[in-house]
């Protein structure tokens, strides 16, 4: 299975064996690995050894952690595009998911001064704060913070927010959404996100900030979200 005498580093040729594995159908999607232990006494190497193997492999979104509970074998990535402005529940409906969302925090207050900048309110103007999980078939996919301003959308509710915010304010406040402006960064998980997604620490996470504007050119949202670096893809389309 291994060779030890091979240059091939150890937890690289372990590596490759899960993976055949998995393509095998071996460890099917959605189900868990053996434990460190048990890969420990089946390679016949150090702990450190099948720890570093499966790390590499959940860094690469083959197979994600959940805490407490184990390693399991991952569905393929989400690809998001990054050339057209929709929203989380459009994405996943495209992409044959049922998108779920579940509201965590939501109130209406004074918003910090780069989000007071970032949608050009005055002095007193007030913002929702609207903090959700997003889920994909009935996993979590991301945490999502959002900003809007109160003065467009004054009879906002929690109930409003349980599908998607794009459809609400297309059909129902019959404004056009035009087009945003966004970053994207990686970084390495914090305690509360790993717990609200359900997933090991250490693990990177990918973080994007967006201003989205009406047609009108008004800032409408600002919204700061983390994705599981295991489970999302980004892509684009460049042209020279």
């Amino acid at each position: 299975m291994l060779d030890k005498q091979s240059h091939i580093p150890m937890y690289v040729q372990i590596e490759e064996e899960l993976k055949r594995r998995i393509e095998r159908g071996e460890f099917p999607i959605g189900t868990a690995i053996p434990s460190e232990r048990e890969l420990t006494e089946l390679f016949g190497v150090s702990r450190m050894t099948v720890r570093q193997s499966v790390t590499n492999l959940v860094n690469e979104g083959l197979l994600y952690r959940e805490k407490g509970r184990g390693t399991f074998v991952a569905s393929p990535k989400v690809e998001q595009p990054l050339n057209g402005l929709t929203s989380f529940t459009e994405d996943m409906k495209a992409r044959g998911l049922t998108p779920g969302n579940k509201v965590i925090n939501f109130e209406k207050g004074s918003p910090e001064p780069d989000i007071a900048k970032e949608l050009q309110l005055g002095h007193g103007e007030e913002v929702y704060t609207v903090e959700r999980i997003r889920y994909a078939n009935e996993k979590p996919m991301a945490i999502e913070r959002t900003y809007l301003p109160v003065k467009l959308f004054p009879q906002l509710s929690e109930e409003a927010l349980a599908g998607s915010l794009y459809s609400l304010i297309e059909q129902e406040q019959k404004q056009t959404i035009s087009h945003a402006s966004q970053r994207m960064e990686a970084a390495l998980v914090k305690q509360e996100e790993a717990e609200l997604l359900k997933i090991g620490m250490p693990a990177a996470i990918l973080i994007i900030e967006r201003v989205s504007y009406l047609a009108s050119g008004v800032p409408f949202e600002v919204v700061r979200s983390t994705y599981r670096a295991d489970r999302y893809k980004f892509i684009t389309e460049i042209q020279r």
